[in-house]
């Protein structure tokens, strides 16, 4: 193994792309997945790759300060992909002491951990914040957000993830700490947690339950294939400027509602069922507080400085996205139920300490 690269939030939505890609892509190398296992850690998601002999699971929380220490120490990594983060606006919310924790204080403990275990010989190493375009606040109905845009964030969420953008670039600015940063627009595809838009309205179009669409449903989000994203991920952390900046979109402007009913024509085309079954679900409910109107990534600083572009045009992921999600009810049931969670019990039984 020529290099051991930690990723947290591994068994999470965005991280298990990002880890099988790894993976997968880099038999040389040793990938640690780090994750919590909170209640959007799923091992399920990377059951295809698990025995693989250049894979470790590692489960432990981004929060204890002195278990990332004893994980540093131990797997001694010279390469660092941060994902773990809670990553819900309406939880954050109900409960933003509990993105405090996560996004600032975990992503502190890792930074100082990678500090400590580096010891200031930076050569070959590399810290990579994860981060969303939500830390730009919210854009007009013209503009989009570059890696120059100042940051505005309007929601605890976000305000979380700003502060910790902030904290990965002053341990570059003051000790020297090699680091590159992303900022992602709304991610959708295979394995994605039912509370986000996507999934959940899939979901409750085979329950047959309501669509909900916060207020007038004309809020804009640009959508990236998950995909897509973990292989920008990839050109970032090998190819990307030290101490650089680097905004990952799709190039894909949907308002919320125009993005459902695309949805329900296309479940309903599947299904084999009459155009507007699915449609007749939506229901429109309380707006969100703070609400951002529209959110849009200018991604043409990767595309040009590393070659990176979307592979796939949003129908496309959206039909590849349905088709998974169909073929996949029991990984679906399971996450609904709440069954998956009992994964790590039974298969990493003998690892738990």
């Amino acid at each position: 193994m020529n290099r051991t690269i930690i990723i947290t939030g591994g068994a999470g939505f965005i991280g298990s792309h990002v880890v099988r890609n790894f993976v997968n892509k880099y038999p040389e190398y040793h990938i640690i997945n780090l994750d919590a296992l909170t209640y959007a850690g799923n091992l399920e998601n990377l059951r295809d790759i698990e025995e693989k002999p250049n894979y470790t699971f590692v489960k432990e929380d981004i929060t204890d300060a002195a278990a990332m220490i004893r994980v540093f120490e131990q797997y001694q990594p010279d390469g660092v992909i941060h994902l773990a983060a809670e990553s819900h606006v309406d939880r954050s919310i109900a409960d933003p002491t509990a993105f405090v924790m996560t996004n600032v204080i975990g992503t502190m403990n890792l930074l100082n951990a990678a500090r400590a275990i580096w010891e200031g010989q930076f050569e070959g190493k590399r810290f990579h914040h994860v981060s969303t375009d939500e830390v730009y606040g919210a854009l007009g109905d013209t503009g989009l957000f570059t890696e120059e845009t100042a940051y505005d964030p309007h929601s605890p969420y976000s305000a979380s993830k700003a502060s910790s953008d902030h904290f990965v670039r002053a341990y570059h600015d003051t000790y020297g700490l090699p680091i590159v940063l992303t900022n992602c627009s709304n991610n959708y595809g295979p394995n994605h947690f039912p509370e986000k838009l996507i999934p959940l309205c899939i979901h409750n179009i085979l329950t047959n339950q309501p669509l909900p669409i916060y207020g007038d449903g004309k809020y804009t989000r640009d959508w990236l294939y998950v995909v897509d994203h973990a292989v920008a991920i990839d050109l970032v952390f090998h190819e990307g400027k030290n101490g650089g900046s680097y905004n990952v979109g799709g190039f894909n402007e949907w308002q919320n509602i125009d993005l459902v009913k695309e949805l329900c024509k296309q479940v309903d085309e599947k299904l084999g069922r009459p155009t507007g079954t699915a449609e007749a679900l939506i229901t429109f409910v309380k707006d969100r507080p703070g609400h951002d109107l529209r959110y849009a990534i200018d991604a043409n600083k990767i595309n040009k400085e590393l070659g990176w572009y979307p592979s796939v045009t949003f129908e496309e992921g959206l039909s590849k996205t349905i088709d998974w999600f169909l073929d996949n009810q029991e990984w679906l049931d399971n996450v609904t139920s709440g069954d998956y969670q009992k994964y790590y019990e039974e298969q990493y039984k003998e690892v738990k300490k």
